[in-house]
């Protein structure tokens, strides 16, 4: 079992059994943000902090039986010491939030997370109703409202589905462009569905336009950045003279929205073609905006 997994049944076993879905993951977000290294990350959302990756955990366990679901809350189906599980200092960790947040509810649980970690409260449908106004400006300031026009471009290698998420809600990105051939990802939560349905749950227009893509077949062969570079000349020339109406269409749309993201996997933009797509919608007629490379 992985370990991430034995500490959501931990925190389960610590508070009787059983807890409310929403106390769970404000207990869970609490417990991670004391970890030296999170096991889970969180996105701003409908009721707060809030992993879109503990929550596909949580299901993975209630179809393996060790958990069970009811409208509310998550239920540990098992006897077993999770709690001893844990490295030395996540139990003494679990303990501390135990004993500070044990006796509150849901509510309390909200309103202490909004309280305290601000951005994490900016989608919140709930805020306006725990929190004064005074308050509520200070999840206001915490809101990212950069306005400027820019097209900017983000891969997903080496990061959680939840921090990719927050770069793009702490960049104001209005749209996501999928720029990837073929969409598919062993990653959790970058396959074109999923990716799609996390974006627009965060209020981020998500599109995808495989024509500008690279197909897997050509990126076989790629040890050295000299192999990368001899796929992306090969891409410029056979590729992107042929895709200007898509990169037409990727520049109204940073024209209509303001902020829009290019994105495909790798970290390295130096080894991503969505630099020279990016460069190449650059040079389109009346483009005159920054590029960012997150």
């Amino acid at each position: 079992m992985y370990y991430r997994r034995k500490v959501i049944l931990a925190l389960l076993q610590l508070f009787d059994g059983e807890l409310n879905k929403i106390s769970l993951q404000k207990l869970l977000f609490l417990f991670s943000h004391r970890q030296v290294k999170a096991e889970y990350d969180f996105v701003p959302y409908k009721y707060g902090c809030y992993s879109f990756s503990a929550n596909a955990d949580l299901s993975v366990m209630v179809k393996g039986g060790i958990l069970s679901e009811t409208p509310t809350s998550f239920v540990i189906n098992e006897r077993a010491d999770y709690v001893q599980a844990l490295k030395k200092d996540d139990r003494k960790l679990m303990q501390e939030i135990k004993q500070q947040f044990g006796k509150m509810n849901v509510n309390a649980l909200m309103r202490y997370t909004y309280l305290h970690f601000p951005y994490w409260a900016i989608n919140s449908k709930k805020a306006k109703e725990i929190l004064s106004a005074e308050e509520i400006q200070k999840v206001n300031e915490s809101e990212p409202s950069s306005k400027k026009i820019a097209l900017f471009t983000i891969g997903y290698q080496g990061i959680s589905l939840e921090k990719y998420l927050n770069r793009l809600i702490k960049n104001n990105i209005k749209v996501l462009v999928d720029v990837r051939y073929n969409p598919v990802s062993m990653k959790y939560g970058f396959s074109k569905s999923q990716l799609h349905y996390y974006c627009e749950n965060l209020d981020i227009r998500y599109v995808h336009f495989p024509e500008v893509g690279i197909a897997s077949a050509q990126r076989r062969t790629l040890n050295t950045q000299e192999d990368y570079d001899k796929l992306f000349a090969s891409y410029k020339q056979n590729n992107l003279t042929k895709t200007v109406t898509t990169q037409m269409q990727i520049f109204n749309l940073l024209k209509q929205y303001k902020r829009i993201a290019l994105t495909c996997f790798e970290a390295n933009i130096w080894q991503c073609h969505r630099k020279y797509l990016a460069e190449a919608i650059e040079k389109l007629p009346g483009f005159e905006y920054e590029i960012k490379h997150l």
